[in-house]
This record gives structure tokens, sequence and C-alpha cells, in this order.
């Protein structure tokens, strides 16, 4: 169970971003409403116990959208927790940290994040056996600047905010390392879901994941024919630009536009480097489109995470690859 438990945490830090939905007329809406996040590449729901369906909000949208991850949000008491859980909810949330509610979901083998605003509360959490916990609410507990504050001791804890998050501030909250993903009921606003407005909730859910990418042109790699070739080019480029000149082990920069590479790399032609803001994550959402990555070339850091990988296609005769920023 253990397992599971960690793999939908991964799953909630690979998709990035946890709408969080108020459904009033779950039979109505609750579809719909599943298949729109998940035509927007956020395959994620926390359902909020604040209306009365949320049980059934949450068993329509598991068995509608079985790959998407439902799970329960505002659980104030363990009446509710057994009712979500039964419904098939995957993870709870609650807004504060229950002891007694925490361990209840714990003990059904179910991922339990308590919402948390205080050192105290974080160890408590911590004591229990948790790694990832809630930080509610975000912004009036003094956002991400706090929590890097509190970073220091807690290396391994890593947070969920949810609390005035939105499509502004939702870069800065995810560039930290130690935010899992981030909640926010930005994507799924009342009035969206009162007019069932589905089309407009996808649009705003991949506005979020482009935000969350950030994808943006790092360089272009040239393949060349020999070092000499390599050289050559970088030094002409950086006559014509005004660029400087770096030289390299395997290749040669002009500025940080152009790779020359000193022999033929991937690609016919070379390469075209896309900075990403995480590119596992970055991994995960061009995966759900259909893009397939070349393992072969992933290149990770001290803690695991992949700081470049190249995609199996090429395009125009280039190589693509994805680097962390």
């Amino acid at each position: 169970e253990c397992r599971d438990m960690n793999a939908i945490n991964q799953a909630i830090s690979n998709i990035g971003v946890v709408p969080v939905i108020k459904l009033n007329h779950p039979e109505r809406d609750a579809v719909a409403r599943a298949i729109a996040l998940c035509e927007g590449g956020v395959p994620v729901a926390e359902v909020t116990y604040r209306a009365a369906g949320a049980a059934t909000a949450i068993k329509l949208m598991s068995e509608a959208k079985p790959d998407m991850l439902v799970g329960a949000g505002t659980v104030l008491t363990k009446e509710q927790a057994a009712r979500a859980i039964a419904a098939g909810s995957q993870f709870i949330v609650s807004p504060g940290f229950n002891p007694e509610i925490t361990r209840y979901v714990l003990d059904k083998g179910v991922v339990m994040m308590p919402g948390t605003a205080t050192p105290g509360e974080m160890e408590q959490a911590m004591s229990m056996g948790l790694d990832v916990v809630k930080f509610f609410p975000a912004e009036q507990n003094g956002g991400v600047a706090k929590l890097k504050a509190l970073a220091g001791p807690y290396k391994t804890l890593k947070w969920m905010p949810t609390g005035g998050v939105n499509a502004k501030n939702l870069a800065d909250y995810l560039a930290f390392d130690q935010i899992v993903a981030c909640g926010g009921t930005w994507m799924v606003k009342k009035d969206l879901i009162e007019g069932e407005q589905w089309d407009e909730i996808t649009r705003i859910c991949k506005d979020a994941v482009k935000t969350m990418l950030g994808f943006e042109l790092g360089h272009v790699g040239i393949n060349c024919q020999d070092a000499g070739q390599a050289e050559q080019t970088a030094k002409a480029l950086c006559a014509i630009f005004g660029f400087e000149y770096k030289a390299g082990n395997s290749s040669d920069f002009a500025g940080s536009a152009v790779e020359c590479n000193k022999a033929p790399g991937r690609g016919a032609h070379g390469h075209i480097a896309i900075r990403t803001n995480n590119v596992d994550r970055a991994i995960y959402h061009l995966g759900l489109q259909g893009v397939k990555f070349d393992e072969s070339s992933r290149k990770t850091d001290a803690k695991g995470r992949t700081k470049a990988i190249y995609l199996q296609e090429e395009l125009g005769g280039f190589a693509l690859h994805l680097v962390q920023k």
C-alpha cells in the first residue's frame, strides 16, 4: 500500500496543479467536469466537501475517467473521510491538521494531505510518517517565502500550497523544488461550472500547464564536421553579433544562443534545446499528448531529477531536447 501512496504523490507532483472543485449538481456536472480537466492536461481533482454531493461527484468522476486521480477536500470528520474513501477517493485533503482524522485515513492505506500552517503542525504530521502536507491558506501565511524559510529545518518535507495561488504566482511557487504541486480554484471557477462552460475550463487548464512548464528556446546546436569547423563557425557568429566565444570539450558556444558541435551529433543538422521549468513535469505532460522520449539520453542530477532528455522524433532535420532552466 505504501508503494501506491508514493505513486499517487509522484503523480500529483508530475501533474503539478490540483484543481479544487465544488460541485453543487454532481449528477449534471461531474462527468463533463472530469472530461474538461483531462482534456486540459490536468487529470486530477480535489472535490471539496463544501458541497453536499461530494461523494457522488467523486464516484461519478472516478467511473467516467478511471485514469484520473480523484481526491476529496475539506474533509473535517471521520464520517466524511469514510464516505470519500468508499466512493473511490484516492487522496484526502483537510484544511487543518487533525491528528485523529489523519491517523484514520493513513490506517486505511489512503494518501492524506492535512493542512498545515506552522512548524508545530508540520512536525506532528512528519512524526506520523507524512512527507507531503498541504500548506493553507498559502498566500495569507507568507507564501513561497515562508516555505523557503521553513525548508532549512525540514529538508525532506514537501508542500502543496493552496489558497491565493493563481495563474500569476503559480510559476513562483513551483520554481521551489520542495513544492509538490499547487492547489487552487482559479482553474475551475464556480461561475464556469454553474454555466457549464467546459471549453473555457479546458482552456484555463491548458494555460496553467503552459505557465507551469514555461517552454522557451534554449539554444540551437549545429553539427560541424570537426573541431576546426566548430571553432570557425562559433567565432564567425561572435564576430557578427558580438556574442561571447566559449570553448568547450565537445562543442564551442557563440554566447548562449548557438552551440557548434565538434563532431556530428544527434539530428541530421543538429539539435534544438528547449528550456523548461521542470523537465520531469514536461516529460509527463508531453507524454499525455503522445510525445515519446529516448530514455538512453536521460541525464539526472544528484537528487535523481531529470536535467535533460531527447525526444525520439526529429523535426526539420533537428533532434529536440529538453533542458532544465
